[in-house]
């Protein structure tokens, strides 16, 4: 019976720990609950406001860079125009040229084809076609040169609106965003 009273014993006083231990543990998360109360949403409201700082500073630089691109790009596309333009009008003024070379050319052939239906001599008539040969030759050259040089300022002047685009583009995305 001893036994029996001593095992009563041990039992109720576990169940009386297990009790203790039970309120004791429903303290301590009540306690712990009502501390994290007013911490959890502060902090949790601190967090909010960061990150939305963060995703609308990230948005704005994000939409800059689009402003910027699109920006560029209708620069580029109004540099390819006036590159067009120029070479254009290049190529008119070179085919200006070039038709009146051949004009003069042509008179002058014409000229010396009248000239050859009035020789008195065959030796006149070698003359005047190796002076018609001469100066066509020389005038070829001479306006060869001239073609050459315009063709060349042409193309540089063709190629500048798009040289200015490639120079502002290496100054404005070769570098780092910071």
């Amino acid at each position: 019976m001893a036994i029996k009273k001593s095992i009563e014993a041990v039992e109720t006083a576990s169940d009386q720990s297990v009790e203790a231990v039970a309120t004791a543990a429903e303290q301590a998360v009540s306690t712990v609950a009502q501390a994290t109360k007013h911490l959890v949403p502060a902090t949790l409201v601190a967090g909010t406001e960061k990150i939305q700082a963060e995703v609308t500073a990230t948005m704005e630089k994000t939409m800059k860079t689009a402003e910027d691109l699109v920006s560029f790009g209708q620069g580029n596309m109004e540099a390819f125009v006036k590159a067009g333009q120029i070479w254009a009008a290049g190529v008119q003024d070179l085919s200006k040229q070039v038709a009146a070379t051949a004009q003069a050319q042509m008179d002058q052939t014409v000229a010396t084809f009248k000239a050859l239906a009035g020789v008195k001599s065959f030796k006149d008539a070698v003359d005047l076609q190796s002076t018609l040969a001469r100066s066509t030759l020389e005038k070829a050259v001479a306006e060869t040169g001239k073609l050459t040089d315009a063709s060349l300022k042409l193309a540089e002047q063709t190629m500048a609106p798009l040289t200015a685009r490639v120079t502002l583009a290496v100054e404005k995305f070769g570098r780092p965003v910071a």
